[in-house]
């Protein structure tokens, strides 16, 4: 984008780029530069005389990177900008995930060192036992934060394949609660006899990975209740806990890698983290999304839409 100004600081021209952007009505040129652009910030850096800038802009709630240089008139200058609102988001979610995985990390490698200074210590034959079980046991952590790691690398970068079959939702849904071993009731309330044609083997673990979430933040012996409706071309599978529920402004990014999301739904659990993340990449990759609500009565609602068809 490209803004020109005269010695009076009147836009005098602009490129299509910035015409689109400040949606810049040609017959009003020349005009004021707060005025024709209607951005405060962009008055302040030309005010400041300073080559460089970069700011947000209030109303289009963007980021952008000036750069003010002589014009071709005496007295003019050219304002380039550069919207780096994408750049600077990445740039943000990548420091929050190396901030996330140190923490990650942390807790259990802080475990296995104390467990094995304890066996370097010769305890006795039960205590033995025990510092061991714990090392097996923060090792096995570790081992799932790497294997999910990997399988979301390998989800972001195509390699996965989507395999569909054809076949009954309650079933899978009866497996996946068997193989999870929950203690603690399920209510179900699915059509009967629900057939559908997706990649089974993505949708089962989608679908634990929810009522594993579910699990670690509800209170003991609460229910988990799950929901199939089918609504508008749309089959929408929904896993609701009675947990402590999750604030509004955390919603659109309780799917991201290690993302933590209020304080009591933050307590140290043993899962790696990463089950959401790959649950929302898994569904993607169906040609579905996800969602999160807050459930009426209380608790939370995680949701899977896949097309119907």
């Amino acid at each position: 984008m490209a803004l020109l100004l005269d010695g009076e600081r009147h836009v005098v021209a602009a490129n299509r780029a910035a015409r689109d952007f400040f949606s810049i009505d040609a017959s009003r040129l020349p005009g004021g530069l707060l005025e024709i652009t209607r951005e405060g910030r962009l008055l302040e850096a030309l005010r400041a005389g300073s080559p460089e800038a970069e700011f947000r802009l209030s109303h289009h709630k963007k980021t952008v990177q000036a750069r003010l240089v002589p014009g071709p008139m005496p007295g003019d200058t050219l304002i380039f900008l550069v919207d780096v609102t994408e750049v600077r988001r990445l740039e943000t979610v990548r420091r929050e995930f190396v901030a996330n995985l140190s923490h990650e990390l942390k807790t259990p490698l802080t475990s296995l060192r104390l467990a094995a200074e304890s066996l370097l210590g010769d305890p006795p034959p039960p205590t033995r036992e025990r510092f061991a079980q714990r090392v097996v046991k923060e090792a096995d952590h570790l081992a799932g934060i790497v294997a999910n790691l990997r399988q979301l690398v390998e989800i972001e970068g195509g390699v996965m394949a989507v395999q569909t079959s054809r076949f009954d939702l309650n079933e899978l849904i009866a497996e996946t609660v068997e193989r999870l071993g929950l203690d603690r009731p399920l209510q179900v309330q699915t059509p009967e006899h629900l057939q559908l044609t997706t990649d089974r083997v993505k949708l089962a673990q989608a679908l634990s990975n929810l009522l594993d979430n579910a699990a670690h933040f509800s209170p003991p012996g609460s229910p988990i209740e799950i929901q199939a409706v089918q609504d508008h071309g749309e089959l929408r599978l929904t896993v609701r806990d009675h947990g402590p529920g999750i604030s509004p402004e955390h919603w659109g990014r309780v799917f991201e890698r290690f993302y933590k999301v209020d304080p009591a739904r933050s307590r140290a659990t043993t899962g790696s983290g990463l089950g959401l993340a790959i649950t929302k990449h898994l569904v993607m990759a169906l040609g579905g999304r996800v969602w999160t609500e807050a459930a009426p009565e209380g608790g939370q609602v995680f949701g899977i839409a896949l097309p119907s068809a």
